[in-house]
């Protein structure tokens, strides 16, 4: 088995970004909550925990906690932020509330050498780091010394080494702390002694035998919706049943052009895996007629498509297994420090959940990774490169890029303007350095003069957008000479639309979802 870190979760929104860091290290982790942390460390066996941040004041009551064993267990920890506090207080430190906040960069001054800064700054050197703290260490441990301070933070970095204990006030695992990753390399290998040896290929093995472990001869049945994650599922699992897997397609009329026949031509004629090809799609657009909001589009989607899929379990005669893209974020966005794992087919489906009396066991082979090594998994099972890169796509598909009632009408007008806006995007040779680019249909209407006439016609919004892990992301800089062709051409082609936008907002982090 290959080394493992855990790191505990007290809440911070970039979290995840710690996981990026060790797993981009070579190294497998997983995170937890940290009221789950303690039933977790003992079977999860790490060789390294890490503390994130977290929006809680440790000199608040019942404030979280590490569970007392990680410190216990003779393994090097991490605090950052929330956790190096914790850290303190658990150890004979104090925290205190401090006037002097820090939100942003700020330059720490390292005061000793040692293994967590090694190759990176050295006693007496200043270096750049990301802050975001109100509380801070008052008093450290007995055994902690002081690597770094700050203007705000006297102990912006402290590490009893005898012990292997570091902890620092700073994020290292976001791009603002230019030489954070370093650090955390540093921390991974130096310090942890992990090997680095975690790579896709073993992960597919692994989760090929734990398929065939768990489904034995039973049946299992998949829902294909054409985007990446279902895609991976269905190969893999094919790879690992044969002819165990039936896969369903469900075409709910809402999606990208040409994009059904792709789907059934790959998996029906090139892997030959059982496929269905249920075309629904008057049946959605019928429960849809008149919606406007859009949490109640959802939920109508998701209550049809299960009960279509439902449906068509039973005319196969049933199933034991369903499989489903679950991936580490939704895993990670599902559990609550109060509540436990949900239970809810993955919204790209359907937010509905699963229902009881369907009766069937999840098996999600991807729930442990993130959206970028899913890409990397399809292509070490060989899938086609226009599938592994090809853009994610939500699956009520363009039902939530037509803000509104949702008509045929409009399903044909965003059609026709987002194929000219991917077509611009990839004659310009930029879809592969794009993570998300797709045309929304908003819901007004602007007067226009085309030629000699008035026009009365909707407004087409572009968005485009650079990414990892879906977790944060920047708006795509386009040229105006870009905006400018895409634009004329959306206009001069598309009858329906008389005015293009470009939306330059970014994501923040702690978000999964797009739309």
């Amino acid at each position: 088995m290959s080394d493992r870190i855990l790191i505990i979760d007290f809440g911070s929104q970039v979290t995840q970004l710690i996981a990026r860091r060790v797993r981009e290290s070579g190294v497998y982790c997983e995170i937890v909550p940290f009221n789950k942390a303690e039933e977790v460390f003992e079977s999860f066996a790490p060789k390294a925990v890490i503390l994130s941040g977290g929006p809680a004041s440790v000199t608040g009551i019942e404030s979280p906690r590490a569970p007392q064993a990680v410190f216990e267990a003779g393994i090097p920890v991490l605090g950052i932020c929330y956790g190096q506090q914790t850290m303190c207080e658990q150890l004979g430190g104090k925290v205190e509330t401090s006037d002097h906040h820090e939100f942003g960069h700020a330059q720490i001054k390292v005061m000793q050498d040692c293994a967590l800064f090694d190759g990176v700054v050295t006693a007496g050197s200043e270096e750049t780091v990301w802050m975001s703290h109100g509380d801070r260490v008052g008093q450290i441990p007995s055994g902690f010394e002081v690597m770094a301070t700050s203007e705000g933070a006297p102990y912006a970095a402290i590490a009893d080494e005898s012990r292997r204990f570091y902890a620092v006030q700073f994020h290292p695992e976001v791009v603002h702390t230019p030489n954070g990753t370093k650090m955390l390399s540093n921390f991974i290998h130096k310090i942890a002694g992990c090997a680095g040896d975690w790579t896709m290929a073993a992960f597919k093995d692994v989760e090929i035998a734990k398929v065939r472990e768990q489904v034995g001869d039973g049946k299992v049945i998949c829902g294909l919706s054409g985007g990446v994650d279902s895609s991976v599922v269905a190969v893999l699992l094919h790879e690992a049943i044969g002819d165990q897997l039936q896969c369903v397609f469900v075409d709910t009329g809402m999606m990208r052009s040409g994009e059904a026949d792709q789907v059934v031509s790959l998996f029906r004629d090139h892997y030959n895996i059982p496929l269905i090809h249920r075309d629904a799609s008057d049946l959605f657009l019928g429960k849809l007629d008149g919606v406007s909001d859009p949490e109640q589009k959802r939920k109508i989607i998701g209550g049809t498509f299960i009960d279509v899929f439902e449906e068509e379990a039973k005319n196969i005669g049933g199933a034991d297994f369903l499989a489903q893209g679950t991936l580490y974020p939704d895993v990670i966005e599902s559990v609550s420090f109060t509540g436990g794992p949900s239970v809810t087919i993955k919204s790209h489906h359907n937010v509905g959940g699963l229902p009881d009396r369907m009766n069937m066991q999840l098996v999600e082979p991807l729930r442990e990774l993130f959206k970028d090594e899913v890409r990397v998994l399809g292509r070490e099972l060989g899938l086609p490169e226009d599938f592994v890169g090809r853009h994610p796509f939500p699956g009520p598909g363009l039902a939530i890029r037509i803000p509104g009632e949702i008509t045929d009408e409009k399903l044909d007008i965003l059609r026709k303007a987002d194929v000219i806006y991917l077509d611009e995007i990839r004659k310009a040779g930029l879809y592969d350095d794009i993570w998300q680019a797709f045309a929304v249909l908003l819901p007004v209407r602007t007067v226009g003069v085309m030629g000699d006439s008035r026009t009365y016609e909707y407004v087409c919004a572009l968005r485009a957008v650079n990414s990892t892990d879906g977790m944060t992301a920047n708006y795509y800089p386009f040229t105006h000479e870009f905006l400018g062709r895409t634009s004329t051409r959306i206009i001069n082609e598309v009858r329906g639309i008389n005015r293009v936008v470009y939306d330059v907002t970014s994501k923040p982090p702690g978000t999964i979802e797009w739309e």
